[in-house]
């Protein structure tokens, strides 16, 4: 969204959870799709606070690669604070079939864990 004087310019209206809040599976009190549920049967909503003081989301988009599992095991067991969301879809070069959430103090050091995720995920690196 973007202001100028007195007009509001929006690039999108999503009237459903948004990829861009999945975020807020672990880093909210009270997610995007647990407040979508509370407006639309007319609740109070949520604690919308953060669970840490840093939540960090990336896409996991498809490559070549189509096992999928031992990735998801090493991650999880190199860096059990990684929370997947995958959404068992065919896996496709630039499909988005999942996204990795992290919660905690450190920003650069989130971040640095995410890209890692995606791109061990990907089979951009391996270890």
């Amino acid at each position: 969204m973007f202001v100028k004087g007195d007009e509001i310019f929006i690039n999108e209206l999503a009237m459903r959870p948004h990829n861009s809040g999945h975020w807020t599976i672990e880093g909210s009190r009270t997610s995007q799709f647990e407040q979508h549920l509370r407006a639309i049967l007319d609740l109070p909503l949520g604690d919308p606070s953060m669970t840490d003081e840093v939540a960090v989301m990336g896409n996991i988009l498809g490559k070549d690669k189509t096992d999928m599992y031992r990735p998801y095991l090493h991650l999880m067991a190199r860096n059990p604070s990684l929370k997947f969301h995958m959404y068992a879809k065919e896996v496709r070069p630039g499909r988005k079939i999942g996204h990795v959430n992290i919660i905690g103090k450190d920003l650069v050091e989130l971040r640095t864990e995410i890209e890692h995720a995606i791109d061990y995920m990907s089979g951009e690196i391996d270890e």
